[in-house]
Formats: C-alpha cells, structure tokens, sequence
C-alpha cells in the first residue's frame, strides 16, 4: 500500500470523514494557489488535490476550464506544477494528489512522469483520460515510484467494469457523483446512496465523492454515506476574483472549514447511528 492509501484507510478506521480540496496549479495565480493551499492546510486538511492545466480538459465544467486557461497564459507547466506539489509536501505536510491529462504524461514519458512524481512527493494520480483497461503501462511505473493510480467510476459504470476498477484502483476510488462534467452536477441526485452503496459491495477502498460537491448540506450527504467528498469548482469560483496570497489563504479556509465541520458533524451522526 503506498502512502496515499496508508492515509485514506487511517482517516477511515479513525471515523474521519475528510474533505479534499482541488486547486488548479496556478490560479488565480502563483501566490494566491500558495495561500489557498495554506488555507486548505490551516482549515484541517491533510490531503489536497492538484490541477495540472491543460488546453483539452474533457472531464472538467466551465469553472476549471477557466482557471486552466488561466494558469496556462501566465506561465503555468506540468513542471512548476509539480514544484507545487513539492512545496506543499515540504513546507505544509500535505498529501498530494496530482490530477492531470494523459497527454502530458505520455509527452514526458511514463516511467520519467512517475519518478518525477516521487521526487516531488505526490502521493497519487489521477488521468481521467486513462480507461482502466488500458493504464498497465503507467501503473506500473507509478507503483514502482509509490505513487497510487487512482481510478474513476461513474453512476453509469456497470458491475463487471466495477469489479476491474476494484482489482486495479489504489490509495481511494474516486466516485464521479453525475455523469457530466465537474461542477455541473447536484451530486447523483436522489441515487447517491445507492450508488455508494454498490461501489461499496464491490470495492474495499475508501470512496471519496466528487464532480458535484459544493455546498456544507451536499458536503454533510456525502459524508453520511461515503469516505469522503472533494470540492474543486465551489473553491475555484470563491478565488476567481482574487490575487492576493493572504485573501485566497482566508477565502479558502472560511469555506473548506464551513463544509469540514458539516461532514464532521454528519458523519459523527452516522456513527452513532452504526452502533445503536
């Protein structure tokens, strides 16, 4: 187990219901990622997750899409992302989770991609452009590196297809809560107990919820059922209007930490639930 699943099954065996916030490297800029990742650090969060801006962004709504564009035209590269990754593990203790497209991957090389993750101390992966079936080749080097590939399923993700996710996936499976793109959606309507609950039957993994998470009442749902919920459009458009380190710090803290205490509230009620 690498060290991204050694912190997911310890949040889960501990009742911990996290949630992870998703920055785009970059944006609003530079300084004002920085205080939004000391923000995130400064509301309880332990584990983070890291944009990589890229030009075709299939699996991400008009919010990220923005801020990638954003990011790109002032400089940012899949290298300075990883710096990112770098400073965040080094000066804030924080796990990373990078999230970014095959393209880029495939242009540096995989086993170079992977090494290049592990010197920066990104804990997992996530290459939403990566069917299951055809990520041995970068799995491999990942796991090599100690680095989790984690995988994505959606509503629609049918059960032979779940039990291969199930075989591959590492570190948390990350369940797209609709079946559009990020920051569209309402989180899997009235389907996402049940959704959750399947995946579950299938897959020993901590689920962590996302595509569709942005309010404290979304987040506190999500904990009730789930392992843990993470917000990235919510937090994107609270620091569109922002170039300030120190604002973006605030901003980020006041609303992951609103939505920490609903899912730390929810998932205390679950537990109690559990056990009578």
């Amino acid at each position: 187990m690498g060290r991204l699943g050694e912190l997911t099954h310890a949040l889960r065996a501990a009742g911990a219901r996290p949630v992870v916030p998703f920055v785009t490297a970059g944006f609003p800029d530079d300084a004002a990622c920085r205080g939004a990742l000391r923000g995130a650090r400064e509301a309880g969060c332990r584990l983070v997750e890291i944009g990589v801006p890229f030009s075709d962004p299939v699996a991400d709504g008009p919010v990220i899409q923005a801020a990638s564009q954003r990011a790109l035209l002032q400089g940012m590269t899949p290298a300075r992302a990883l710096d990112l990754a770098a400073w965040a593990r080094r000066e804030l203790d924080l796990t990373v989770v990078l999230m970014g497209y095959l393209n880029p991957v495939l242009r540096m090389g995989g086993e170079r991609f992977a090494d290049a993750c592990a010197a920066a101390g990104v804990a997992g992966l996530i290459v939403p452009d990566l069917p299951v079936d055809e990520a041995a080749g970068l799995r491999a080097p990942l796991r090599a590196a100690g680095v989790d590939l984690v995988s994505l399923v959606a509503p629609t993700t049918d059960a032979a297809r779940l039990r291969l996710h199930a075989a591959h996936a590492a570190g948390f499976l990350y369940l797209v809560s609709t079946t559009g793109v990020t920051g569209t959606g309402a989180g899997a309507g009235d389907d996402l107990e049940a959704y959750v609950a399947r995946v579950r039957a299938a897959c020993a993994l901590p689920l962590y919820v996302g595509f569709g998470v942005g309010t404290a009442a979304q987040a506190a749902r999500v904990a009730r059922c789930a392992d843990g919920a993470i917000v990235g459009s919510a937090l994107l458009r609270r620091l569109e209007g922002i170039d300030d380190e120190a604002a973006a710090r605030t901003a980020t803290a006041s609303f992951i930490g609103e939505l920490a205490a609903a899912m730390a509230a929810a998932g205390d009620a679950a537990g109690k639930g559990d056990r009578s």
